[in-house]
């Protein structure tokens, strides 16, 4: 058993509720793993299979957590995972977790994911729809070198344009830089073109 020190204190550390839950999910996952590691990520207790994060664990206030990394691929999450960082939502006791059985399984079923080289499945978070505020777009229309250039970037470029403008708390500000993106587009820059050639 590969064991990290930093483990230990991390526990210790914790309130007296999480300590029974990190120590059960530690002896678990050696048990069902004898070749994982253990590393801290992020501050936090993860196993390592492989070069590979099998899963982690973290206490808080008043709950503990414990995740695959592989996560829906593991195991069905459903409502659970949205409620606290892992698959088996706010843990507060060892009952909280799946039976001994059953949670080896999913260890060893994590385990032959990373076997296979399977990449773990993340959630794309879909941007909203670019909307060009109407003082934008009337400066645009009045410069028509600004207007081709915005018109013919990605939606990313104007996005970063947008974002700048809108981002202003101030009216002064806003037509500081509202004036300077019109500047800016009618030599066709991009919005970072500072840094482009860096």
């Amino acid at each position: 058993m590969k064991t990290e020190p930093r483990f230990d204190t991390y526990i210790e550390s914790k309130a007296e509720f999480a300590k029974p839950i990190l120590h059960y999910v530690r002896e678990v996952v050696h048990a069902a793993c004898p070749d994982c590691e253990e590393a801290m990520k992020w501050s936090a207790p993860a196993f390592m299979y492989k070069g590979k994060i099998l899963a982690s664990m973290a206490a808080f206030k008043a709950h503990a957590a414990f995740g695959f990394w592989q996560s829906g691929q593991v195991t069905d999450a459903g409502d659970k995972q949205m409620s606290a960082m892992g698959q088996f939502g706010r843990l507060t006791s060892v009952d909280d977790l799946p039976p001994r059985a059953e949670l080896e399984a999913l260890v060893k079923k994590a385990m032959g994911l990373v076997d296979e080289g399977v990449k773990p499945v993340r959630a794309k978070h879909e941007k909203p729809p670019l909307t060009v505020p109407q003082d934008m777009r009337a400066a645009l229309d009045a410069n028509p070198a600004a207007a081709a250039t915005f018109d013919g970037f990605p939606p990313s470029a104007q996005r970063d344009y947008v974002e700048w403008v809108t981002g202003a708390k101030r009216y002064e500000t806003r037509s500081s830089r509202l004036a300077q993106s019109i500047e800016w587009l009618a030599e066709g820059k991009r919005r970072h073109w500072k840094y482009e050639n860096c």
